[in-house]
């Protein structure tokens, strides 16, 4: 793990983020500062790619954002950095800091990938898939690393973490460069960003990294995302949101059922 920062593989580094985990609120995650070395940091910051050459764009009622994960069209430092997300060591490393054991990420878009956002980028508080709906495995960490150097406050744009019943934001983590996020994906871990303003040139940036387990048995039925309206958002769209996702939700559902995965 050559390219991880070699604080995080010491065994009082370890100890001491096992405990931050299980202690976090309003639900299980780490903030972790300097996570690769610096060298490579920087070597996949000047070389993240642009808007334009990733392969998915979100223009809807609940996100503005692109995602990409045709790492054959990136910088080799991309798929270094996904080679070392998706190896047995730091899947260890992984389960050694949370606790959850015999995870895994999928060889797929959804498993690593790029999001990245211009002016105007925003994605509403949700909770994320329970189930990869192809191969049957049940998501439980989402690792976010933010390659966003010379982030400014009044950009926005923080990851925000809310309460169980979406009341509050209850802790909001700047997208700031080598910083790593891992939180637990469950049913009550509500998060998202807020819509950025941003200077021309400039956008938010992160390598997205999703860890499964085999399904389990007390799992949730299926869902896919869920995406959940503010208290401060208007009317037209708290009704708008809950409207198209109920409806999307149980379009998706049935349709797993038969074999249908879209």
């Amino acid at each position: 793990m050559k390219i991880l920062n070699p604080k995080y593989t010491e065994k009082s580094t370890i100890a001491q983020l096992k405990q931050d985990f299980q202690t976090a609120f309003p639900y299980k995650h780490l903030v972790m500062e300097d996570f690769l070395t610096l060298d490579f940091a920087n070597t996949v910051h000047d070389n993240f790619p642009s808007i334009e050459k990733l392969n998915k764009h979100y223009n809807g009622l609940n996100e503005r954002k692109s995602e990409g994960s045709n790492f054959s069209d990136f910088h080799p430092a991309l798929s270094e950095l996904r080679q070392l997300i998706m190896s047995k060591e730091f899947a260890n490393w992984m389960a050694e800091v949370t606790g959850i054991t015999e995870i895994f990420v999928t060889d797929d878009k959804l498993g690593t990938g790029l999001h990245q956002g211009s002016n105007g980028s925003f994605l509403d508080i949700h909770i994320d898939f329970n189930i990869h709906a192809e191969k049957n495995v049940h998501r439980r960490l989402n690792m976010l690393i933010y390659m966003n150097k010379d982030w400014q406050p009044e950009y926005g744009g923080d990851l925000e973490m809310w309460d169980a019943k979406m009341t509050k934001c209850e802790k909001k983590v700047a997208p700031m460069f080598n910083r790593a996020v891992v939180f637990e994906t469950n049913e009550i871990s509500y998060h998202g960003y807020s819509k950025i303003s941003v200077p021309e040139g400039v956008t938010r940036k992160s390598f997205y990294s999703y860890f499964y387990t085999a399904l389990r048995e007390d799992a949730s039925k299926y869902h896919d995302t869920v995406f959940r309206p503010k208290p401060e958002d208007s009317v037209s769209k708290k009704i708008g949101t809950n409207l198209k996702e109920s409806i999307k939700n149980f379009t998706k559902a049935q349709l797993k059922k038969i074999g249908i995965n879209i």
